[in-house]
């Protein structure tokens, strides 16, 4: 896989506001638009590393707050970082811990100044996440893109919950990119938040802007709002973001999703629906979802994806998946877990390839609606 000393982004094309690009990172290259399956704790749930290779995903993503918990820092310095820890040898992302500050928010406290103070789910122990620690535990997992520390509010209309959001996301950026320093082999993303509101989503953009990082997440979305909620403030905000620097849509989500997204410029996404779903019998293909539960399949010679090139998908039947779900075998998340991957690292090739020849709009209009 072809690698640089340096972080870059190229814009290669547009179709309309759909763009195509190039990610160069010390441990490889990532193909924009591109999709991350998650890894939250070290593992993409129930899913062979060299399998996730096999996929051709190109980048995966990875937890701070879960994984300063265990392995815990020592374990992860002794290892040299996460990559060596899970046998990863590509490019790897981590949350910041942002997203446990919203949906642990029954086990912590926001202080501006300290930072997130946790009480830990696993044995209720005391722990400070704040801005530079945060970093400092990425450093330790040494991730190659590095997400500041933010303040993610849940779904609400409150614009004084959303504006102190900013404020707070807004400082702690400030405070990670001097923890940061100056590392042009890695990147830091800053995180917009704002909500549903155009002018809290352009005024969190522009306090980004002015302290600079080498791409930008939209944040505090997909949180339980409308899908088209959703679209519609990515329409009138993204291209408010630099147009020289990736665009990530965070925890973001259905194919339906990543289609729509993508429409308004966005380059990156990651989701736990491939292996979520996998584990409880639903599969994704070009022709839709399919629930495996379906007494329909029983009987069902068909594969999954005869076009699939990996072997451990291909030759099992519907009739057989549907055998060892009705049998809660674990192979059975295990297989369609890894089809899943394989279907959205293919659709996104399908994606940049529609983007490439202009034909984006047409593909859009052929599966916006099938996954919903």
């Amino acid at each position: 896989m072809p690698k640089s000393d340096n972080f870059s982004f190229e814009l290669i094309t547009h179709d309309e506001k759909a763009r195509l690009g190039k990610i160069t990172t010390s441990k490889g290259i990532i193909d924009t638009p591109a999709f991350m399956p998650v890894g939250t704790q070290g593992t993409v749930k129930g899913v062979f590393t060299d399998d996730i290779k096999k996929t051709n995903t190109q980048i995966i993503l990875g937890n701070t707050y879960h994984l300063l918990l265990r392995p815990g820092i020592e374990i992860l310095n002794d290892f040299s970082g996460l990559h060596n820890f899970m046998n990863w040898d590509r490019p790897l992302l981590t949350d910041s811990g942002g997203y446990q500050i919203m949906s642990l928010s029954k086990f912590n406290k926001i202080d501006l100044k300290i930072g997130a103070i946790f009480k830990s789910h696993l044995d209720g122990k005391k722990i400070i996440l704040s801005p530079e620690k945060s970093i400092q535990v990425q450093k330790s997992i040494n991730s190659d893109i590095v997400m500041v520390l933010d303040e993610c509010p849940k779904l609400t209309s409150d614009k004084t919950i959303l504006s102190k959001a900013i404020d707070v996301s807004t400082s702690w950026a400030k405070r990670c990119k001097i923890e940061f320093g100056n590392n042009k082999k890695k990147a830091l993303f800053g995180i917009v938040q704002g909500g549903l509101f155009k002018n809290l989503r352009v005024e969190s953009i522009e306090k980004l802007k002015e302290i600079n990082f080498d791409g930008y997440a939209m944040g505090g979305l997909a949180v339980g709002e409308r899908q088209s909620d959703m679209f519609k403030i990515l329409n009138e905000t993204t291209d408010c973001l630099p147009k020289n620097k990736p665009r990530y849509l965070m925890g973001v989500g259905t194919p339906s999703d990543i289609l729509g997204a993508v429409k308004e410029g966005i380059d990156m996404f990651d989701c736990v629906m491939p292996t979520r779903s996998g584990r409880t019998g639903l599969a994704f293909t070009l022709e839709g979802r399919l629930n495996l539960k379906n007494s329909k399949y029983s009987k069902d010679k068909t594969p999954l994806d005869k076009e699939c090139d990996i072997k451990q998908l291909n030759k099992y039947s519907k009739s057989y998946l549907h055998h060892l779900i009705k049998s809660n075998e674990m192979m059975a998340s295990m297989l369609i877990s890894l089809h899943n991957i394989h279907f959205y690292q293919q659709f996104m090739s399908k994606i940049r390839n529609s983007i490439k020849n202009r034909t984006f709009a047409s593909f859009y209009k052929k599966y916006i609606n099938l996954y919903n």
